[in-house]
């Protein structure tokens, strides 16, 4: 390990520890309900999507909502990545002259299902498989989208166990 690479190191591991503590306090008021910097900005936006799935926002959810909300999420990421790895070859950034290895219908399933689970599995070459969009929009984007998920589902029901819990 050489200099530049300890510097860096210490560089991004100093950015965590600074935004731990305004990262932290902003999720506090967001789980509470408190207002934050970024409502003005983010609310109308929260509200445009309960709006257009048809969510009271007002409303408490029971354990049984959220995990229907859960395997809805999930659904629709799993389904949206598979076609999108299904039909990467007729969207941009695809290099046929590169791509040598086929997106097989098993393959794009598998390769779904194991991003959208966080499991990540790769039974693919990478870029002789892959397209760059394939990659950034289905890949990444599901990958984070999945863990998302995960913490909103966990964050939730937890809450409403606290909740059952205190009366």
């Amino acid at each position: 390990m050489n200099l530049a690479n300890l510097i860096q190191y210490g560089l991004f591991l100093l950015i965590i520890i600074l935004a731990v503590k305004p990262v932290g306090l902003y999720l506090y008021r967001v789980f509470e309900g408190e207002k934050t910097l970024l409502d003005p900005i983010l609310r109308p936006v929260e509200r445009l999507i309960y709006r257009a799935c048809g969510i009271d926002e007002q409303s408490e959810m029971d354990w049984k909502h959220y995990a229907l909300a859960f395997i809805a999420f999930s659904a629709v990421g799993t389904f949206t990545l598979f076609i999108i790895l299904l039909i990467q070859s007729a969207l941009p950034w695809y290099d046929a002259a590169h791509q040598t290895t086929p997106m097989t219908l098993d393959l794009a399933l598998n390769t779904a299902i194991s991003f959208s689970t966080t499991t990540t599995w790769q039974a693919y070459a990478g870029e002789t498989t892959m397209s760059y969009l394939s990659q950034m929009v289905g890949l990444v984007a599901q990958n984070f989208l999945a863990g998302a998920g995960d913490a909103g589902f966990y964050f939730g029901s937890t809450l409403t166990a606290a909740d059952s819990v205190d009366g």
